[in-house]
């Protein structure tokens, strides 16, 4: 049974007769040559389209099902459909499976190169800033870390900054910000080189995050998973503040506080229409 669980098998593609045999060589080595070259696995359709949208390098891609993956394409993106049909070539599952540790569902996946670390940096540091900075300090969980990214690019942030020894661009953290690195600016940093601008770390025993307008310059500070904010980027912070929380809650899931602050920084909706 192929990715999509229907019990198809993969169409010949470049692994039918001695022709596609060699051309389904030629592609399985050029994927494990630019896999260990460091490229970023795209786990899935939807994280290679977000790359596209957001000026990915896609080096190369590949799917057990070409027909099926360009109408899922036409069908949920058609602005990425033609580099999506022109880049991912087609292989039998087992070759997708052996190449893989995990066969995402669309049973398409991508490799990438990772955004230029000079120029992220120059987009977080730069003054003024359009939107805040998130910062991660020493996070652990990185599927947390990912959703914090698909966050920001969401709200349009300018990016995300962590500390400690976490990559935010694990291949597990890419994938659970589906694709969405390329929307916005994510790299680790050590605490003394933060982006410039207020610092806001949320912390318990701040004052309510909606005593404060949170400029778009603000670089707002979350603390691990568990031990919150660390004594070093407290000594560092402008502010303090706190989320609303019921009494007897212990915590938010650490994605969650990043869209409460978020939100708050984006202020009220837009007018709607009026109404009769």
């Amino acid at each position: 049974m192929n990715a999509h669980g229907d019990g198809r098998e993969g169409r010949g593609g470049p692994g039918t007769g001695t022709d596609g045999g060699a051309a389904l060589a030629e592609t399985v080595l050029a994927w494990r040559e630019t896999a260990a070259s460091g490229a970023v696995l795209l786990d899935g359709f939807h994280a290679l389209k977000h790359a596209l949208r957001f000026g990915a390098r896609v080096e190369l891609g590949l799917t057990d099902d070409a027909a099926a993956l360009r109408e899922l394409a036409a069908e949920l993106a058609p602005d990425v459909s033609g580099p999506v049909a022109e880049l991912v070539r087609e292989v039998p599952s087992q070759v997708l499976h052996e190449l893989l540790l995990r066969v995402h569902p669309t049973g398409t996946a991508a490799l990438a190169a990772r955004r230029d670390r000079a120029e992220n940096l120059a987009l977080l540091h730069r003054t003024p800033r359009p939107a805040p900075v998130v910062v991660l300090d020493n996070p652990r969980n990185l599927g947390n870390v990912g959703a914090v990214v698909r966050l920001a690019a969401g709200f349009g942030a300018t990016g995300v900054v962590t500390t400690g020894d976490l990559d935010p661009w694990h291949p597990h953290v890419v994938r659970a910000g589906a694709g969405l690195h390329y929307a916005t600016a994510v790299e680790r940093v050590p605490l003394a080189e933060l982006p410039p601008g207020p610092l806001f770390a949320l912390d318990p025993e701040g004052a309510d995050i909606r005593s404060f307008e949170l400029p778009d310059g603000a670089v707002l500070a979350f603390g691990s998973e568990r031990h919150g904010i660390s004594p070093e980027l407290r000594a560092r912070a402008d502010h303090l503040v706190s989320l609303p929380m019921r009494p007897q809650v212990s915590s938010y899931n650490l994605a969650t506080s990043v869209a409460m602050a978020l939100f708050h920084w984006g202020g009220p909706a837009p007018a709607g229409p009026d109404l009769p």
